[in-house]
């Protein structure tokens, strides 16, 4: 691989750190090539894109962004690696590895992802990155909860209402007879 190749390709990698916000690097190279190609298949139908790249390039690729990804050098960038890409859902990634390896134990491991610039590093945290809440979610939640004493007052206030009516209609009818 020339210089120039090098540097298309660091300057690619670079432009895919900084336009997406969650990625996942994993080691898959326990993998054959038919199981490699089944997980290829599985993040093309949930819109993740997966590369494998040199780690020498992807650090490089990650030395040009803003954030601090120097805790990745040490354990995350050695042996193989592969990248999962996602632009919209910090979890996608974590569910599919976690499903994949329902089928195929221990055949792929997550060495490290960064999910809006926070640094997960380790096989372990991958649970903790599936069980994630998307900003979608997490807004949702936060209306909800806003909603929730609004609609208990609306609902007190209707219910005092109805009874309130009940009870003068009572009392006109009683006034009548």
């Amino acid at each position: 691989m020339t210089r120039e190749e090098k540097a298309l390709i660091i300057q690619e990698l670079s432009e895919k750190f900084a336009a997406n916000p969650f990625f996942y690097i994993t080691d898959a190279s326990g993998l054959s090539v038919a199981k490699t190609n089944q997980l290829r298949r599985k993040c093309f139908e949930a819109g993740i894109e997966y590369v494998v790249v040199k780690n020498t390039l992807i650090e490089k690729a990650l030395a040009t962004l803003d954030a601090d990804y120097t805790s990745f050098k040490g354990s995350v960038l050695k042996g193989f690696s592969g990248i999962m890409f996602h632009p919209e859902n910090g979890k996608a990634a974590a569910t599919l590895i976690k499903d994949f390896l329902k089928d195929n134990k221990e055949s792929i491991k997550l060495k490290g992802a960064s999910i809006d610039g926070g640094l997960y590093i380790g096989h372990d945290q991958l649970d903790a990155l599936s069980k994630l809440k998307s900003k979608a979610e997490m807004v949702g939640e936060v209306i909800g909860l806003l909603q929730s004493p609004a609609k208990n007052v609306i609902g007190a206030l209707q219910s005092g209402g109805q009874n309130l009516a009940g009870i003068l209609k009572t009392l006109s009818e009683k006034e009548a007879a």
